[in-house]
């Protein structure tokens, strides 16, 4: 029997695709709390690690978007992305600011 897994995968049509894997032991006995206790922490520590991989690859493909977006930017003469903004407002909606 396969060792159970938590697994996420990434795909795009723009970005090189990429899985992260992480193995989970399965407890020899899940009736006992000790042992439910000991999966559910081990189960917690793998979706971190999962988690941590995903965000380092995710911010690898968002440094390279910014890289190929700022590149075309100055071929066309516009300027590039500001990324401290750009962090700063992640996950909201931005309103046009007036003049």
């Amino acid at each position: 029997m396969d060792q159970p897994a938590l697994t996420a995968t990434y795909i795009s049509s723009t970005n090189a695709s990429f899985t992260a894997l992480q193995t989970i032991t399965s407890p020899a006995d899940s009736t006992t709390v000790a042992n439910k206790t000991a999966y559910l922490r081990e189960l917690h520590q793998a979706v971190l690690s999962v988690q941590d991989r995903v965000n380092r690859e995710l911010t690898a493909r968002m440094e390279e978007d910014n890289a190929k977006t700022a590149q075309e930017g100055e071929n066309k003469g516009k300027k590039g992305v500001d990324d401290a903004k750009e962090e700063e407002n992640y996950g909201e909606e931005m309103q046009e600011e007036e003049d």
